[in-house]
C-alpha cells in the first residue's frame, strides 16, 4: 500500500497559499512530514483526511482515490488531529465503544475484543472505567490513538501529537506508532525534528507549502555531514556573522551564544566542525540561506 500525492494545492479565500504543488511517495512504515507552524502541515493532513477540499491535484491510496471516493478512503483511515475534544464525563471504556459504533463495528462481542486490545496496547486498560476529564495530557492522546485505530486503519494520519507531552508519555507515544508502523501507512506531522529522528524512515520538510527536502532522514544527514561548524561569539556580534555566515541556528551557552554555520569549506576564524545532525538539516533549509542540499530518495 502506498500514498502517493501529485501536484496538490490549496490558496485559501485570504490569498494564503497553504499547498503550492506538493508531490510525495509516501510507502507503508512511518514518514515524517517535518515543518514549523504554518508550514502547511495541517492543510495537507486534512486534504488527506478528507476534512476539505484541495484547488488542485490527485492524491491516491493504492487503487483508491483519496479526493473522490471519500467514503471508501474513511473506512480504511485512521486521524488524530492535532487538537480535538472528548466528553469529560465518559469513561474511555464507554466512548470507544460508541466511536467503534460509528464506525460500523456492529457486533457487541467483536467491539469489546477490538477496545479491549486497543486500552492494552495504549496502557489504558487499567483506567478504563475512569471519566477522561481526570486523564493527563498523554493519557488523552494514547485514548486519541486508540479511536484511531479502532478500524485497524490502512493509512494513519497523526498531527503534532507529542506536542506539550513530557518525556516519558513522549517515549510511550513512539512505542505504540513504531508498532503501529510495521503493517500501516503512517504519516506523522510535526514541528519537533526528535519526533522524526527518532520514528521515521522517510520524511519531508515543509515550509511555506512546499516541499523543500524529502527522503531518507539518515541520507539526508550524510549530505550535510562535514559542513557544519559552530562556535561560541559575543552578543555584540551576532548579526555580523548573520551578515558574513550562512547562520543555520544560535543557542545560548552560560549566557554567550553559540552559532552554527552551514558552510562548503572550513571558515577558519575560530569555528570547530561538528557532526551533522537531523536538527541542523532542519535548520539549514527552514533558516539557511544559498543551501546546496539535494533531495534523496
Amino acid at each position: 500500500m502506498e500514498l502517493s500525492i501529485n501536484n496538490l494545492s490549496k490558496t485559501y479565500s485570504n490569498g494564503v497559499k497553504a499547498l503550492q504543488d506538493i508531490s510525495l511517495e509516501i510507502p507503508n512504515g512511518m514518514f515524517g512530514l517535518l515543518g514549523p507552524n504554518g508550514a502547511g502541515k495541517s492543510t495537507l493532513m486534512r486534504t488527506i483526511a478528507t476534512l476539505q477540499e484541495a484547488d488542485n491535484g490527485s492524491i491516491t491510496l493504492g487503487n483508491l482515490d483519496v479526493l473522490k471516493q471519500k467514503n471508501e478512503i474513511r473506512k480504511v483511515l485512521g486521524y488524530l488531529p492535532q487538537q480535538f475534544g472528548l466528553y469529560p464525563k465518559i469513561s474511555a471504556e464507554v466512548l470507544l465503544n460508541h466511536f467503534a459504533v460509528l464506525k460500523g463495528i456492529t457486533s457487541k462481542s467483536e467491539r469489546k475484543d477490538i477496545i479491549n486490545s486497543l486500552l492494552h496496547k495504549t496502557n489504558l486498560y487499567k483506567v478504563r472505567k475512569q471519566n477522561l476529564n481526570g486523564f493527563s495530557g498523554g493519557m488523552k492522546q494514547r485514548f486519541g490513538i486508540a479511536q484511531a485505530l479502532l478500524n485497524s486503519p490502512k493509512l494513519l494520519i497523526v498531527d503534532e501529537p507529542t506536542a506539550g507531552l513530557d518525556p516519558l508519555e513522549r517515549n510511550r507515544f513512539y512505542n505504540i506508532l513504531s508498532e503501529i508502523g510495521e503493517n500501516t501507512v503512517v504519516i506523522l506531522s510535526t514541528h519537533i525534528v526528535e519526533d522524526v529522528k527518532e520514528l521515521c524512515t522517510n520524511m519531508a520538510i515543509i515550509n511555506q507549502g512546499n516541499v523543500l527536502l524529502k527522503g531518507n532522514p539518515l541520507k539526508i544527514i550524510e549530505n550535510l555531514e562535514g559542513n557544519v561548524y559552530e562556535k561560541t561569539i559575543q552578543k555584540e556580534e551576532l548579526e555580523n556573522y548573520k551578515q558574513e555566515y550562512n547562520v543555520i541556528s544560535e543557542k545560548l551557552f552560560l549566557g554567550k551564544p553559540i552559532i552554527s554555520i552551514l558552510s562548503e569549506q572550513d571558515p577558519c576564524h575560530g569555528f570547530t566542525p561538528i557532526k551533522a545532525s537531523l536538527e541542523d538539516v532542519y535548520f539549514s533549509q527552514i533558516f539557511g540561506k544559498n543551501n546546496h542540499l539535494t533531495p534523496t530518495l
